[in-house]
């Protein structure tokens, strides 16, 4: 009866994520030529949908993974509950008046998240039927594996998403934009990453790290040294000409990986322990005293990138704080002292200003009369919700 039942609404549930998937789009008539949505304002439909999907992809989702890894008994009903409303949404974002928006990477987008969900759930479904005998045994092992990977992706693409939604809502990111959206937002949402993994680290994370025999800073340095490779050879169109952004964001990058290198070697001991150090932080802390000085175009924006800076540098310097004199190089053990957070919340609130300070939204910001103090005081606040649902 169990068996029947969960089959029904599987199958009820993929045929729901298959006509979403292959829905048409909107009509583009209303919008202007050369321009990426229409002058109509948002309706509440279209509101409510993206309400509702903040709610499930960015909250219910990643805390049914949460208790999916602690086996808890709530995981199935919370992300079946989850789905329906987030099916529910996504009708929503199809049945809105008001603003209209022309092909997108938010709708295309859309189609592989909802195939993911679909497969996600009819994993779920069969493993909750424990089928093990014959055939299924071995079956079983493999969807163990796909489910797992896929939870745990489920975030990450989901927050992909909700930026595509947002610079969709907008019309942002076309055009020449586009190479700016890129840098800002991919190394925003790096940021509130990092924070991410050190909040993870601080509260759960300590006996993987004594298992895996590295320090923190090991695998801090390793990602650095890597990223710094990669920005040093992707800041510049070769065979151009260099400008001055080039040679700026390029020694970023040689910096980055100078000191991953130096970071991951001060990582290993004499005894061959590993051993804690201060190179991710300076690194982070460099990083945001070169960007409080990059000079830009509007004043607004050059007072948000100082923010930007300055709150960066500021994490740098809490994080050499935290290894130097709280814990005095040990590694952190137990309850999290309250200095231990300061860190990834500066993190979380680096990565939201620096994704928040493109030239289309404060050109957006300083038309609508808003000044930098009220605008930096809105991402603080965003990130303090973050890192209240961490």
């Amino acid at each position: 009866m169990l068996q029947t039942r969960l089959t029904r609404v599987y199958v009820l549930l993929l045929f729901s994520v298959g006509r979403i998937a292959s829905a048409h789009e909107h009509h583009g008539g209303k919008i202007p030529d050369g321009e990426a949505i229409s002058v109509e304002p948002i309706d509440s439909i279209l509101w409510w949908h993206i309400c509702l999907m903040i709610v499930t992809f960015g909250i219910m989702f990643p805390l049914g993974m949460v208790l999916g890894l602690v086996h808890s008994r709530y995981h199935v009903p919370l992300q079946l509950t989850t789905t329906l409303i987030a099916i529910s949404a996504v009708f929503l974002g199809h049945a809105h008046k008001g603003r209209q928006f022309a092909p997108n990477i938010h709708a295309t987008f859309a189609s592989s998240l909802l195939w993911m969900l679909g497969i996600q759930v009819g994993l779920g479904i069969y493993l909750k039927l424990h089928l093990e005998r014959g055939f299924n045994g071995k079956l079983r092992s493999f969807a163990v594996v796909l489910h797992s990977i896929l939870g745990k992706a489920m975030p990450l693409v989901s927050w992909m998403q909700m930026l595509f939604g947002g610079i969709t809502a907008l019309g942002f990111c076309r055009a020449d934009h586009l190479g700016q959206c890129l840098a800002h937002f991919i190394m925003g949402s790096g940021f509130i990453a990092y924070g991410v993994i050190l909040t993870i680290m601080l509260l759960v994370g300590q006996a993987w790290l004594k298992r895996t025999g590295k320090s923190q800073e090991f695998w801090d340095s390793l990602v650095i040294a890597i990223w710094g490779c990669i920005n040093t050879f992707t800041e510049h169109r070769w065979g151009h000409h260099w400008n001055h952004g080039d040679i700026q964001h390029t020694s970023m990058g040689i910096v980055w990986w100078c000191a991953g290198l130096l970071g991951l070697w001060l990582s290993r001991g004499r005894d061959g322990q590993s051993k804690r150090n201060v190179i991710p932080a300076v690194v982070i802390f460099l990083t945001g005293w070169a960007m409080a000085g990059h000079t830009q175009h509007l004043p607004l924006s050059t007072m948000v990138h100082a923010a930007f800076g300055y709150t960066l540098m500021a994490a740098g310097l809490s994080r050499i704080l935290e290894i130097c004199f709280i814990l005095t190089d040990k590694p952190s053990l137990g309850e999290p002292m309250a200095f231990q957070h300061l860190t990834p919340f500066l993190l979380f609130a680096s990565g939201f200003i620096f994704m928040s300070a493109t030239e289309e939204q404060l050109a957006l910001i300083s038309t609508l009369g808003i000044d930098h103090v009220s605008y930096l005081l809105v991402l603080y606040s965003l990130a303090f919700l973050l890192y209240l649902c961490m």
